[in-house]
């Protein structure tokens, strides 16, 4: 299993939507990086995430949380993302952790009030798109990192 996801670990970062992507703490199991969207508002930063793989993976999917502050229906305050691809009901043990990635990048990409967690700016994206995506755009500008810098060592 340790040996799938290292090497699933540099089919990642080979993939153009991260940086920085190595494991935590040298534990293979937990990965960390810096996700590069493509969209405005988002692409005007980068969003640091925490991709953890269970003891039992491939047959359980790994958690992908942020832990950049993002104002996105499909995030909650605590870094959880809304991604169906990594529930129970829809893993599929040959998913490859750069799949995963890119469904999240997918992710922050589109928002979608039909995939929310945060209902509140589920309603503002669909009521009030202006007033979202200007929250959007300053939020990001507060608490996004630096899309181009120094690889961390």
């Amino acid at each position: 299993m340790a040996a799938r996801i290292a090497k699933e670990l540099e089919e990642a970062r080979r993939w153009g939507g991260a940086r920085d992507l190595r494991p935590l703490e040298g534990n293979v199991l937990r990965w960390g990086g810096l996700l590069l969207p493509n969209n405005p508002p988002y692409n005007a930063g980068a969003f640091r995430f925490e991709l953890t793989f269970s003891p039992h993976h491939p047959l359980s999917p790994p958690c992908a949380t942020l832990r950049t502050s993002i104002y996105h229906p499909g995030v909650d305050p605590q870094g959880h993302v809304c991604q169906p691809l990594t529930s129970p009901q829809h893993w599929v043990p040959t998913t490859r952790a750069v799949q995963v990635l890119q469904d999240l990048l997918l992710l922050l990409d589109s928002p979608d009030p039909q995939r929310a967690l945060r209902q509140d700016l589920a309603r503002e994206l669909q009521d009030h798109p202006q007033d979202f995506w200007r929250q959007a755009e300053e939020h990001t500008r507060q608490h996004a990192e630096p899309r181009h810098g120094p690889p961390a060592p």
